[in-house]
């Protein structure tokens, strides 16, 4: 089962939440991220409702319609937006995603993540891992960096 969400309702969420961060923690306190994509586009097959529009119209011959928009499908349990920021900010950022929620038809939990930002790493496990050189840096994410592989390039790494 699936919901569709218009672009102008994703739109006016992320412009919503933005906003109430923007006012709380400063424009460089925090990176939201909208996980969805509105690739799949509405069609409208239009109806006159004039007199004489009996002469015009085909009723449902033809009736494959013009483009109205573009919606994101979203599935039960699918992540719509994404925050990260200092833990000291967790309260903004709860009220900014229930703001946001408004926007969107349906019924939407605000879920508060074990993970370290945008990673899929626990925030528990991280500073270890990255002390271990097992974490590198790599854009705003991390990159795995396993306990296998040619011993030339572990030696490389840990050379540093």
């Amino acid at each position: 089962m699936f919901c569709n969400l218009f672009l102008a309702a994703l739109e006016a969420a992320r412009i919503c939440a933005n906003k109430y961060m923007v006012k709380t923690c400063g424009k460089d306190g925090f990176h939201i991220r909208v996980r969805l994509h509105p690739f799949h586009v509405i069609r409208i097959n239009k109806m006159l409702s004039c007199a004489g529009a009996d002469r015009l119209q085909t009723g449902m011959r033809g009736a494959f319609g013009k483009p109205q928009g573009t919606v994101a499908r979203v599935h039960i349990g699918q992540v719509i937006m994404s925050v990260r920021t200092k833990a000291q900010n967790k309260e903004h950022v709860i009220e900014a995603l229930r703001r946001a929620k408004f926007k969107f038809p349906g019924r939407q939990k605000i879920h508060i993540s074990k993970k370290y930002g945008f990673t899929k790493f626990n925030a528990c496990d991280f500073d270890d891992m990255m002390l271990e050189k097992r974490l590198i840096p790599d854009g705003c994410g991390v990159k795995y960096i396993p306990n296998r592989g040619p011993l030339d390039r572990w030696k490389a790494l840990h050379a540093e």
